[in-house]
C-alpha cells in the first residue's frame, strides 16, 4: 500500500482546539475512504482479469472478495449505498458473463 500525504500543522485554518481535532479526524477518515475506493477499483480489475482468463474458481473468489469489500465500504460510509448496489450489480454481470 502506498503512503498518502499527511496534512501539515501549518495547513490548519482552525483556531479552536476541538476544530483542530476534527480536522485531524477528517483527514484520517478521508484516507480510509480513499483506501476503500482504491481497493474496490483494484479488486474490480482483478475480477475483469479473472473473467478474461475464464477460471471459474478464481472468478468466484474474486467476486466474493469484491462484494464483501463493497458492502463494508457502504456500511462505513465510504460509498453511497446506491453506488455500492450498482458496483455489485456490474460485478455480478461480469462474473456471470464470464462463467457462461
Amino acid at each position: 500500500m502506498r503512503a498518502f500525504p499527511r496534512s501539515k500543522p501549518r495547513d490548519l485554518l482552525a483556531n479552536i482546539k476541538q476544530q483542530k481535532k476534527r480536522v485531524r479526524i477528517q483527514a484520517r477518515q478521508r484516507l480510509e475512504n480513499l483506501r476503500y475506493r482504491s481497493t474496490i477499483k483494484t479488486l474490480t480489475k482483478r475480477l475483469e482479469t479473472a473473467a478474461g482468463d475464464g477460471d471459474a474458481e478464481r472468478i468466484e473468489s474474486e467476486h466474493r472478495e469484491l462484494v464483501r469489500t463493497i458492502d463494508r465500504a457502504a456500511t462505513r460510509g465510504a460509498l453511497h449505498r446506491n453506488t455500492a448496489a450498482r458496483k455489485k450489480s456490474q460485478a455480478a454481470k461480469m462474473a456471470a458473463g464470464a462463467s457462461s
